[in-house]
């Protein structure tokens, strides 16, 4: 299981949980939440079809930012 299909399954399991929130509060909250985990998806999705040569410093040196 690739990182980006951990994030999926998180992000499918979040709207199962919203649907299911019982409260204004939690349903809130689960919207801030499923709409971080749809920008990482995304900025995965994009560092994924990057085709960038890279050396392991400036691998490390992104992963750092």
């Amino acid at each position: 299981m690739t990182h980006l299909d951990s994030l999926q399954l998180i992000l499918s399991n979040e709207r199962n949980y919203l649907a299911k929130a019982k409260t204004a509060g939690e349903r809130e909250l689960r919207k801030v939440w499923i709409a971080q985990i749809e920008k990482e998806i995304a900025d995965e999705a994009k560092f994924i079809s990057a085709d960038v040569e890279m050396t392991d410093d400036e691998l490390l040196a992104e992963l750092a930012r």
